[in-house]
């Protein structure tokens, strides 16, 4: 017990006054799941936006597998990433196996089925509500778009803070793509899995505080910016 308590206070230690290397781990982190996000947003805003207002055959099988692919297992695709990227792999003579962008790509591919599917039920329904006023207008189907965008932007920006969220905190598909390798690939969560299991809790405890910090600060983002739609709508 006296362990843990020592570990804890140099922990927070940590917090207060980062080293270098929590930093660089932090960084890297962020920089990695944020471009992700980014990437994802592009992706799944687009798949969502063209799910939201077009009615094809085999709609009802696209959104199935939209839906089912938001439960992709990480190493899943990590694996797929891996096979795709390594030597003998399509895309092997890119080199980006072990890298940050290697990174990128896991969690690009992981959350776009979540950002789409997510903004593909916001902008279905803002688009039932405006359907009529819509053709009212005569709009494009690229102007259609952008208006629902527009309307349901504080609804969207969540959508993208919940990937963001599921991205920070991955740890099997970056692994695996990554490598964990020191100065390099090494992100907040498999720090945490290779410090834990070395037995130094102290920085896994101070990346684990930071990273429950950040998952709080999402959540709590997200909770405002849900409340503020809300408030919105009852002035409307």
């Amino acid at each position: 017990m006296q362990d843990f308590g020592e570990a804890f206070s140099l922990a927070f230690g940590l917090v207060l006054h980062p080293s270098a290397d929590l930093i660089e781990i932090v960084s890297l982190s962020l920089r990695v799941s944020l471009t992700a996000t980014v990437l994802a947003c592009l992706f799944g805003l687009t798949l969502g936006a063209v799910l939201a207002i077009a009615r094809f055959p085999g709609r009802g099988a696209v959104l199935i597998v939209l839906n089912a692919l938001m439960g992709l297992p990480p190493v899943v695709v990590g694996l797929l990433v891996y096979l795709s990227l390594s030597r003998a792999g399509p895309l092997g003579f890119l080199g980006l196996l072990y890298t940050p962008t290697a990174m990128i790509v896991a969690q690009t591919i992981l959350i776009t089925p979540i950002v789409a599917a997510l903004s593909r039920q916001v902008l279905e329904d803002l688009h039932d509500e405006y359907r009529d006023q819509f053709r009212s207008l005569c709009l494009s189907r690229v102007q259609v778009v952008q208006a629902l965008l527009w309307d349901g932007r504080i609804a969207l920006t969540t959508v993208a803070l919940a990937g963001f969220g599921r991205a920070v905190a991955e740890v099997g598909a970056v692994m695996i793509v990554g490598g964990n390798i020191d100065h390099l690939t090494r992100v907040m969560t498999t720090a945490i899995a290779l410090e834990t299991s070395k037995g130094e809790l102290a920085l896994a405890l101070a990346l684990g505080i930071v990273l429950m910090g950040i998952a709080l600060g999402v959540n709590a983002l997200v909770q405002t910016l849900r409340l503020s739609s809300e408030r919105q709508q009852a002035h409307a």
